[in-house]
Parts: C-alpha cells; structure tokens; sequence
C-alpha cells in the first residue's frame, strides 16, 4: 500500500537537512515517516518522530487511517517528551499529504518547528525513517500476528519503549537513545 502521496496543489518547503539527519545535538533535526500496518481487525498506520541524533522515537501515534490528525497527534507527543523545549527543530518528512496539510503547518508553527521536506520520490532524503520502518518490522512487527488493533496498538507502544530504553545502536556507541541521551547530558 502506497503512503505517500503528495498533493499537486501543495507548496513544499524546502530540504534544510540535505540528508544531514544528524547535526551532532538533539533536537536539532526530528525525522517523521508513516507506515502501513494490518491486523485481524483491518488496516492501520503509525506514525513516529525521532531524534536525528539520539534515534530516540519522541512522538508516535497510531490511527485506522491516514492523515494530517495523526501527524500532529505524534507531533504533539514529540514536543512533550521535549518538554516544550524544541524551539527551532527542524521537522523533516517525505511530501505526503499529511504532511503538507494546513493542520501540520499549524502544528509546526504553534510549536516553532521549521519543516522541511525531501524530494518527491527520492528514498534517500528521508532514508532514516525507512530505516527505522524496516527495524520495527524485521524486529518485531512480522514476528507476530496481530488478531485486534487494540493488541497491535499495546505490541507498538511496548516495542518502542524498548526500542528507546534497551535496543542498541552502533551509530550511537552501542548504547539505546535514552542512555545515549543521558550521556549526553551527563557530558554537558
């Protein structure tokens, strides 16, 4: 099933990260992607924002259908892991029509997040969401089977919990976002 599909009508940002997804600070650059999923009980589509630098999943939400509400749904959910602390964070996505809808504007702008968006149809501008797409599947979404959305929405919220809290990363120094995050706090 295609997720993306951009608006003719819309106006596109512009790309301010230029496949530069880690500027060496968190919350310098936020990566956001949707994904189809399926259960027993139909389709489903999760959307999740992380950290460019800590890989840290921040905001998610899960929704049976696609659109710009989930997008400021995870967005939302983003800036209160933040604690309201990302002034000037850089939202990067792909040019689906979630994403250049007023609702996420608006959402962008009420928390002074400055968008940004790849090209149309080039994999690479958004290549980390992808990334992290194909983990949570390969890790944990086709392992199960999923008979309700209530089961796949409680399978999500437990597998990026320990995804931020456990799971290591080489990128990061083999350690998981959160103790990757804490170091970096501890260091400053």
């Amino acid at each position: 099933m295609k997720t993306t599909v951009a608006d003719p009508a819309a106006s596109f940002p512009p790309d301010l990260v230029d496949r530069h997804f880690d500027q060496d600070r968190p919350d310098a650059v936020w990566l956001t992607d949707i994904t189809y999923l399926t259960c027993g009980q139909g389709d489903m589509f999760l959307c999740a924002i992380r950290d460019g630098r800590s890989r840290k999943v921040l905001g998610y939400s899960v929704s049976d259908h696609i659109g710009a509400e989930m997008v400021t749904d995870a967005i939302d959910a983003a800036v209160a892991v933040r604690g309201g602390r990302c002034r000037g964070a850089i939202l990067h996505s792909d040019r689906g029509g979630e994403y250049t809808a007023h609702l996420t504007a608006k959402a962008c702008f009420r928390h002074s997040l400055r968008r940004s968006m790849g090209a149309t149809g080039i994999c690479w501008d958004n290549s980390p969401a992808e990334s992290f797409w194909s983990t949570f599947k390969h890790e944990h979404y086709y392992r199960h089977t999923h008979t309700t959305k209530t089961e796949l929405v409680a399978t999500i919220d437990k597998w990026i919990n320990f995804y931020n809290s456990t799971r290591r990363h080489s990128a990061i120094g083999m350690l998981s976002p959160d103790k990757f995050e804490q170091s970096l706090r501890t260091a400053a």
